[in-house]
């Protein structure tokens, strides 16, 4: 596959995790910040490699070959990822864009030897799962920071928004994976939250706390 083909079948593989559907071209051109007739191209010669199924006015969907295929380019973005992160001191908001390049090297047996280095992680730094080399992902039982009630504790597992400025803002408040976080009060107006986070006070928005993933306790 080229980079572009390997890009538009790990954008349909993240649609299609987050929605039962099928996905839409208008959702797929969205995601890809390009036109709608762009990706009709792209989705002919995707289909034509037995990697999506497509016919046109109706939903795209992945074939096995396809899943398994984007799962691998998953696998290896999300590597590198904790690569950067645990080996080269980067922080976890400057990972993603390297890691975007870094994805599309071919060598199955560098990939291999990579995830056996890092001691075969099974989730990225942003909390995100890593497949393995076939294709298995390990679940973890989570849910939204904003779904909590009041006198909940959980434990911060991922993210939803992987932008620079979200993780930077967590930063400057003292949250990351593995940070004990209380929901102490919810206001009805906004559904702004109080909380707790490792025993510092703080209020956070709503749309803060409907991009944080947190496993109970």
């Amino acid at each position: 596959m080229t980079f572009s083909e390997e890009n538009y079948l790990k954008a349909i593989y993240h649609l299609t995790t987050s929605s039962e559907a099928e996905v839409s071209t208008n959702a797929i051109a969205e995601m890809m910040e390009t036109k709608a007739s762009s990706v009709t191209d792209m989705l002919k010669k995707l289909s034509e490699k037995d990697l999506i199924n497509y016919k046109k006015y109706q939903g795209v969907s992945l074939t096995e070959n396809g899943k398994l295929a984007a799962k691998m380019i998953v696998r290896k973005h999300r590597l590198w990822e904790v690569f950067l992160v645990d080996k080269l001191d980067f922080s976890w908001d400057e990972v993603h864009d390297i890691a975007e390049q870094l994805e599309h090297i071919k060598s199955e047996q560098l990939i291999n030897k990579l995830d056996d280095f890092l001691g075969n992680p099974t989730e990225d730094p942003h909390g995100d799962p890593i497949p393995d080399a076939q294709g298995r992902i390990i679940k973890v039982e989570k849910q939204l920071l904003s779904e909590l009630n009041e006198k909940q504790v959980g434990i911060c597992v991922g993210v939803k928004d992987t932008s620079s400025e979200f993780l930077q803002y967590l930063d400057k408040q003292g949250i990351a994976l593995g940070s004990k976080i209380e929901c102490l009060s919810k206001e009805s107006f906004d559904l702004s939250l109080k909380i707790k986070v490792n025993e510092r006070e703080l209020t956070i928005s709503s749309k803060i706390a409907s991009n944080l993933f947190v496993k109970l306790i």
